[in-house]
Order: structure tokens, then sequence, then C-alpha cells
């Protein structure tokens, strides 16, 4: 890589902060090094704590700064680089950006230096899974493609790896869009808008405002993908230029994907396609025919050919901790959804079922109602078992609606829950909160739950009982 880092922007010899030491910092301030750049980076973690990530950076001579962030710091820089996980408002960055010190999103960098087509996915739910899909229908038409941003590999790693035929295919989060100046995807879709993040945003009106930022620097000859069953996004494409494109799974679109007499369909300037029937899904609930369509969408607008876009969809295997089946044991079924970290995904993980259910609630709030649950709850579980800071809120805000048990720990509700459990029962991890209270990702939380469910299957096994 040279000193020059695309689009007016040369950092060869300049100072440049990065703020957090999660996955897209520690990627960011690698590259920000190998262009030249004097490259500091500062985190108010402990050193304790960021252990596995430093060493990495001090073998290349990045200065790093833990425990605090120190007010010298960030003032002697040329460009501070902010990871998502850092509120953009704290008051060390309002601070530098009075200074004139450009503060920047690792988003944003990447969209300075990556080359080829890039293709945006956001929503409160349904992002990983839809942007994963989308990847594989693109490239099954044959194009490289590279998948990364909030899942997986951070965007800023593929400035490397990309060249102009490329199709990079993003999940972008809310915190990401805060941040960003240039950042222009040719498609760009949100899935839905449902309460979350309220924590940080403060109220849904400026969550709404972050997820709609993705169509900001869209042009004329770009693509905006809808949901068109979702109040706040079919209300985003009011003044929107890019052509917009909707998807629904209730209604027919004027330009879009849709379901008609169980089959998906596309409709765009080629007139009408048949893709696939929706019982050819590999995917369970209803929510998945929705990230199924937008999908369509994105894949029909890459110009993949229906039967190809069929064909990547009916190999499709579900992601990792979204509702990903682990074992059955004495006839009970256990459904890793760690992923589900905010309400409306937790809804959507008990709709998935019919009945019977074992839900393990909890983790760290994000200012969330979780008696908007209680309906489903009454209809569909058996028990709730509570788990971490968020436990006491959850218990007060669901009543009655099920039986509970304050369990604590993810591992004292699983085996609690096992024991609980009859045969044909479901035992569901669909937490509805954050893990930062107890496991550093949600990833973590997911293989915490499976690694639980795998050691009583060992037993099972033991008694000749798991499947």
């Amino acid at each position: 890589m040279t000193g020059t880092l695309g689009k007016g922007m040369d950092v060869k010899g300049k100072r440049v902060l990065v703020v957090g030491l999660g996955k897209s910092g520690v990627a960011s301030a690698l590259f920000l090094e190998s262009g030249g750049a004097r490259v500091t980076v500062s985190d108010a973690k402990s050193e304790e704590l960021l252990r596995q990530e430093i060493p990495a950076l001090l073998d290349r001579g990045i200065s790093v700064e833990t425990g605090k962030h120190g007010e010298r710091t960030f003032r002697d820089q040329d460009l501070i680089v902010v990871s998502p996980g850092v509120p953009f408002d704290v008051p060390p960055l309002q601070q530098a950006r009075r200074l004139g010190i450009p503060v920047i999103g690792e988003i944003e960098l990447a969209a300075r230096f990556v080359s080829g087509t890039i293709v945006a996915i956001t929503g409160s739910n349904g992002k990983t899974t839809t942007t994963t899909l989308a990847g594989e229908v693109i490239a099954s038409g044959g194009a490289k493609t590279l998948v990364g941003g909030n899942i997986g590999t951070p965007a800023i790693t593929f400035a490397d790896q990309s060249s102009p035929e490329t199709w990079v295919v993003l999940e972008i989060s809310s915190f990401q869009l805060e941040s960003i100046e240039t950042f222009a995807p040719h498609i760009a879709a949100v899935l839905n808008v449902t309460p979350d993040h309220l924590d940080r945003h403060g109220s849904m009106e400026n969550y709404t405002a972050a997820k709609s930022r993705i169509f900001e620097n869209q042009t004329a000859d770009d693509f905006a993908v809808l949901n068109a069953d979702n109040e706040i996004t079919a209300a985003m494409a009011t003044g929107l230029k890019p052509q917009v494109y909707w998807f629904s799974r209730i209604k027919e679109v004027e330009r879009g994907a849709f379901v008609r007499g169980g089959d998906i369909v596309f409709r765009g300037p080629k007139g009408e396609q048949e893709i696939m029937p929706v019982a050819e899904i590999p995917l369970k609930g209803a929510h998945n025919v929705e990230n199924v369509l937008a999908a369509v969408v994105v894949g029909a607008l890459a110009g993949v050919e229906p039967a190809k876009i069929r064909r990547a969809i009916n190999q499709f295997k579900a992601v990792e901790h979204r509702l990903e089946y682990v074992a059955t044991i004495h006839g009970v079924q256990y459904f890793n959804d760690s992923k589900a970290t905010n309400v409306d995904a937790t809804i959507k993980a008990l709709e998935s079922f019919p009945g019977n259910i074992h839900i393990i609630l909890g983790g760290k709030d994000k200012g969330s109602d979780y008696s908007v649950l209680n309906a489903l709850l009454r209809q569909r579980a058996r028990r709730v078992y509570t788990i971490g800071a968020a436990a006491q809120k959850i218990e007060s805000q669901i009543g009655d609606s099920a039986p509970v048990t304050s369990a604590g720990t993810l591992e004292v509700a699983v085996r609690k829950a096992a024991q609980m459990a009859e045969e044909g029962d479901v035992v569901l991890l669909a937490p509805a909160c954050a893990s930062f209270d107890q496991f550093n990702s949600y990833e973590q939380r997911g293989k915490a739950f499976k690694e639980i469910v795998q050691d009583l299957a060992g037993h099972a096994r033991g008694q000749g009982s798991a499947d």
C-alpha cells in the first residue's frame, strides 16, 4: 500500500489516533501503520482486558494507551478514527472536533480505500443472515465477493483485497452510520427498524435517523432496498435520490420482491421473474422469509439470474448464533439465538416455535421494554429463566405471563431448563439483551451456551438418549 490512501487522504507521516480496540479498531490501526502513519491506539479498558490485542500492535511500533483516554493523546493528532463501540459524542472527541481535528469512523475510513461495488445492509434484526446470504447470492453469479463489516471481517481489511471488479457486501450498524461522511454504497438496504440501542441513541427518532444515513450519499444511479411491511422503513423512501426497490412478505410491490401464491417473485425492468417457492427456504421463521426477499432484491439488482439466486438460497445454512439448532437431549430441542440482542429479535424467535418453550432472557439492558413479550410468553412459553444485569427489570415487566426462574448465570439457566423441560419441549437462548455484562460478545455467549448443551448431550449419550 502506498502512503496516499485514496480520495485525497494521505496519512504518511501523519499522527493518527484510533479509539477503541475492538476488531475494527485493531484492523484500522494496522492498516494505517502500513500506510506510513504514526499510530496511537487508546482504549478505556484495562491492559489486562486487552492483553490479546496489544502484542500485535506493539510489534508494529504502534503506541498503546489503556485504562483511560488521555486529554493530550486526543489533542496531538492529525486524524482520529473511532471504533463503532465508542460513542461519537464522548467529551474527548467533542474536544478534538473543536480543535479542528478530523474525526471519522472505521467504516468511513474503509469507504475511502475499498475498491469495487459496495452493498450495505442494515436493520434492527436480520442483518447478519441477509448480508451473508446476499454475499452468497452475488458470488453464485460468478463475481468476486467479499463479505464483512459489522460481522466477521472489518471493512478496512478489504482495502488490500478488493479490486474494481469486486463486490463488497457489508453489514452496517447504526453505530457505524453515525460517523460516515462520504460512504456511498451502490446498493443500500434497511431491513427493518424496531426499538434497539436506545441506551446509546437516546430516542427512536435518533436511532432511525442513524439508520437512514445509509442512503445519504447515494445518487440516482444507486439503489435503496426497503421493507414495505415495516412502517418506519416504508417512510424512509420519501425524498430519496436512489432508485427505490421494495420487499414484502404480505403484499405485491411495484418494484422488488414479494410472495404470491407461495412463490417468491421479483418485479423489475424486465418484468416479473419467478425465483423460488417459499417452501424451499431452508431457514426457520417468517422473519427469515423477509431476509430472503431482501437478498433476492440485492441479487437481482446485482444482475444474478433467478436460477442462480434460487440455488444459492437452497444451499444456504443458518448463520451461527441465529436460531441455530444445537442438539436434542431426552426429546428436548436446544436452539442458540444469542444474536437476539433486542426485544424484537426475541419476538421473532418465539414466533418460530408453536409452543412449549423454555426461554432464557437477560444480559445487559439496552433501555428496552420487555413487557411487549408478554402476549407471546403467555401463548408459547412454559418457563422463563432470567440471567445477568437485566434480570430484575425483565422479571418486573413480564409479571405473571410465564413462570420465572431467577438463574443468574447462563450455565445455571441451561441446567435448570434441562431439568424442567419434557420431551417435545424447546430450550431457547434468545436473551433480548446485549451480552456485555457476563460475556465479551454475543458470539462468546452463544458458544458458551453450545458448550453447556454439548456437555449435557455427552452425559445423555452415556445413557443412550441424545440425538
